[in-house]
């Protein structure tokens, strides 16, 4: 059974939606005819909707979504160079987080943007555990803090590279150097046999760290958290992840105490032109 139909009346022929498909599984014989599917279109389709959004006529339709399905592009709201390089340059890691809790419908939109990120084959791996409450942020950051005494135990060569004596002492003195006292914390994790569940998962991070500002959050990686959520049983128990999958990545979210009024410099790209 075909997995996509054309609409006659609307179609032009153009031949975009063949053009375009990645997986290659749109044919078009002739400049007469209509587009259509390949034998093995259903097993190699990435559903990746390119072959709908690209037709300008709306002549295409999946099994599982239509033209109408898909909000429209509005050219209005497209953003000038100076105001993306100043976004993105302005962006900033938060470390310093105030008590005041985010609502879930903000952290649900944060989630939402980040599935828009690519992923190999369209895969969309990522699952989320969302740590919503401030109170379990804590209590599994001091489950890091055991971890990294563990180390400190274990591999105190290692510990002394990565100054893990520094976070126990701050910790000690009622600091938080694992979550910063986020009020929230996001973890992505992923099937652990997928061989692009890192990437997948970092760039689904980044598209929720660049929305986040947007929305007058903060967020900053939880490096010492991930570092310990599958290398600790404890940890990865307490976050009921699936024994199949890996955790990929941690983010501290919250609003930001500070503001900055300024773009700080960057090292020059190194770059090797060939």
């Amino acid at each position: 059974m075909n997995s996509f139909t054309i609409d006659p009346s609307k179609c032009q022929r153009d031949g975009l939606c063949a053009a375009d498909c990645p997986a290659g599984v749109i044919k078009k014989q002739s400049a007469d005819d209509y587009p259509e599917p390949t034998t093995d279109f259903e097993k190699f389709c990435l559903a990746c909707g390119h072959c709908v959004v690209i037709c300008p006529h709306q002549a295409l339709s999946l099994n599982w979504l239509s033209p109408e399905a898909c909000p429209p592009i509005k050219t209005n709201l497209n953003l000038t160079t100076e105001h993306v390089e100043q976004f993105l340059r302005s962006r900033r890691s938060i470390r310093h987080f105030k008590k005041e809790v985010v609502g879930r419908d903000l952290l649900n939109k944060l989630l939402e943007i980040g599935t828009y990120a690519p992923s190999a084959k369209n895969e969309q791996p990522w699952h989320w555990r969302v740590i919503q409450n401030p109170t379990e942020v804590k209590r599994l950051a001091g489950l890091v803090v055991n971890w990294i005494r563990m180390v400190i135990k274990e591999k105190p060569e290692i510990a002394r590279q990565k100054a893990y004596h520094r976070v126990v002492a701050a910790w000690k003195k009622g600091k938080d150097p694992i979550c910063r006292q986020a009020p929230h914390l996001i973890v992505v994790h992923a099937d652990k046999n997928w061989a692009f569940g890192a990437e997948d998962c970092a760039s689904a991070l980044t598209y929720i760290e660049l929305f986040a500002p947007v929305m007058g959050l903060g967020t900053c990686w939880a490096g010492y958290f991930y570092s310990a959520a599958n290398a600790y049983a404890p940890l990865f128990e307490a976050l009921e992840v699936p024994s199949d999958h890996r955790i990929f990545g941690a983010l501290m979210v919250g609003y930001p105490t500070f503001t900055y009024h300024r773009l700080p410099l960057r090292k020059p790209p190194r770059i090797t032109w060939k």
